[in-house]
């Protein structure tokens, strides 16, 4: 299991500014499909994901799920939350056993007195805020042949690890409609798909889909 020091927002500390915060930090165990915090939750700790993936997500009025985000371990979830002192704006959810960090705000906001400290903690909410912008641009510009095409550009991989039900989770659109897609790219010849493996025939094609959000006849 990964500790503070492995976590790039903590590694500018000193060692008795880590063996501190270390000494801090309450741990928990989960299993796969726990919740970690729900939508709307509030708390007084940064939650830092030590071991495992996680997924969030928004719950629309009508109950479905909208997908935002993946992360992996090392990384610090609900960063803006914790800073902004605000509710969760999403639920955390575990994809299989995994281990999360608490470490009170208060312990956290005596680090800013360390200057790498606050510089790293800007960073960290800068790349926040360009995952926030990338997310928003996908889901309000990108149809969904363009994201079908992006993933498969920039994570291809991602179909041998996940099966179509996941995938199409993750893009917030239907098994049926990814499994459409998927077979018109074939047929397309822009891309083959055996064993789970995807492989680019048409890189140009596929960027023409991400470009203009269609399938060129």
């Amino acid at each position: 299991m990964l500790e503070l020091k492995d976590i790039p927002l903590f590694s500018k500390l000193s060692t008795r500014q880590l063996d501190e915060l270390q000494g801090q930090m309450h741990i928990h165990h989960y299993e796969k499909d726990s919740i970690v915090f729900y939508e709307g939750d509030e708390s007084e700790y940064l939650h830092i994901l030590l071991d495992g993936v996680v997924r969030l997500y928004k719950t629309a009025p009508k109950g479905t799920q909208v997908h935002m985000h993946n992360f992996a371990a090392p990384e610090i979830i609900a960063l803006f939350a914790a800073f902004e002192q605000i509710p969760f704006p999403a639920t955390c959810e575990f994809l299989g056993e995994g281990t999360v960090g608490l470490l009170p705000l208060s312990k956290i906001y005596d680090c800013m007195k360390n200057v790498d400290f606050s510089i790293s903690l800007v960073s960290a909410l800068s790349k926040r805020m360009k995952l926030l912008a990338n997310l928003l641009h996908k889901e309000t510009i990108y149809s969904t042949e363009a994201k079908i095409a992006d993933l498969v550009l920039n994570n291809s991989a991602v179909f041998e690890r996940l099966k179509n039900n996941e995938i199409a989770s993750i893009l917030n659109m239907t098994p049926e409609t990814l499994s459409r897609i998927l077979t018109k790219m074939k047929k397309e010849e822009i891309i083959t798909i055996k064993e789970h493996v995807v492989t680019i025939l048409n890189e140009n094609a596929l960027r023409h889909i991400v470009e203009t959000n269609c399938i060129r006849n």
